[in-house]
């Protein structure tokens, strides 16, 4: 998994431990010979069965990590190209989307080596790549979750504090805080570089700590768990639980019905994308530290469970392109333009609402919307 596991793998203790640790992948190699052992008895048939399920997941997990891989760098390349090819896509949220989409490219193009590695049961790519593997896999991690964090912020600030944030809601305001995000995920992923290594016995890519190892392991659970998921969700949470108690407090007032529209388009696509993010990574972090106070079973059936929560990790890479066409018309007018599915963009919807830049240097006012009894009417704002 990004930061902890890249390998995929629940290890096993030293031949002679029993528990199974988190960020300790054991090589297929090994859990394949460690089956007799594991499991032994004479029954040859079931021992037969536990080898073939062992074969079967040296197969289907490289095939999920390339599938998710090509997915993926498919959709975050095409929100790239769109967010840097089209001035009207030069928002600010959409500025956190293309650093969120960086991210994601560069955490995916790692999983062809661990593909590589779970197929062939060794790393046989050399230590320099296996310490870049893992410190892209790292940094990657912590920007993700710490550029929807700083997104959870642009949106409090846009649906609380309009006005009062226009001075910090701009283009280079988000270029500055996306170059922190990056600085910070660096200094976060500082470990990993430092530890990462080819085991000796093993023959896998993985992190080596010093002794005592069991104290360094948990130690590495608890800060990336902390830093890298539950303390920046914690910030998330607070910021949109901020916004609907603003929005429910304002009730019905006049204003403009085009562009509170589309804030609540914008903070709805930016929700989804935080909620999907968290149900993808709340189960790999949630097994790792239930494995710190409960060692889990050395069975195919917890390995397989490791095994999806890792590959579920991964795959919330692939998924942000998908929301951004369902939520976003902008995106996927944008999309369909450079697919050539459809000529032209729609009308802007969750952009309208983000502070554009004139030659002046100040935002740019939206049109008015053509006057009409409805517009000059009350406006529901209860809603996200």
């Amino acid at each position: 998994s990004p930061s902890t596991c890249p390998s995929s793998l629940i290890e096993t203790d030293l031949p002679s431990g029993n528990a199974m640790e988190p960020l300790f992948p054991a090589p297929v190699s090994s859990w394949n010979a460690s089956l007799a052992a594991t499991w032994g008895g004479s029954d040859n048939e079931t021992l037969a069965g536990q080898a073939a399920k062992a074969g079967a997941r040296a197969v289907l997990v490289p095939v999920l990590y390339l599938l998710v891989c090509t997915v993926g760098l498919g959709g975050n390349a095409l929100v790239i190209y769109v967010v840097l090819r089209h001035a009207k896509m030069k928002t600010v949220t959409n500025i956190y989307i293309l650093n969120l989409a960086v991210a994601d490219v560069l955490l995916l193009l790692g999983l062809p080596f661990l593909a590589t590695q779970n197929a062939a049961s060794f790393w046989p790519f050399g230590p320099f790549l296996c310490r870049l593997v893992m410190t892209l896999d790292g940094i990657n991690q912590f920007t993700s979750v710490f550029c929807l964090m700083v997104m959870s912020v642009d949106r409090y600030l846009a649906v609380v504090h309009p006005l009062r944030s226009t001075r910090w809601r701009r283009p280079r305001v988000a270029k500055l805080a996306s170059a922190a995000v990056w600085a910070f995920s660096l200094l976060m992923a500082l470990p990993l570089p430092v530890f990462a290594d080819i085991q000796e016995g093993w023959g896998t890519c993985n992190l080596s700590w010093p002794e005592p190892v069991g104290l360094w392991g948990a130690v590495f659970v608890i800060y990336t768990s902390v830093l890298g998921f539950f303390g920046p969700l914690l910030v998330i949470c607070l910021c949109y639980l901020l916004i609907v108690l603003k929005v429910k407090a304002a009730g019905a007032r006049a204003g403009c019905q085009r562009r509170r529209r589309s804030e609540r388009k914008t903070t709805r696509m930016v929700v989804v994308v935080v909620a999907v993010f968290a149900g993808c990574w709340l189960p790999f972090f949630a097994v790792n530290l239930v494995n710190l106070a409960i060692a889990l079973p050395e069975e195919p059936a917890s390995a397989g469970l490791y095994f999806f929560v890792v590959i579920l990790s991964y795959a919330n890479s692939c998924a942000n392109p998908i929301l951004y066409g369902f939520l976003s018309d902008n995106f996927r007018q944008s999309f369909r333009k450079v697919l050539c599915l459809r000529k032209g963009y729609g009308t802007e919807d969750a952009d309208a609402a983000e502070p554009r830049l004139n030659k002046t240097g100040q935002p740019r006012e939206a049109p008015l919307p053509p006057s009409s009894p409805e517009a000059k009417s009350p406006v529901q704002t209860s809603r996200l």
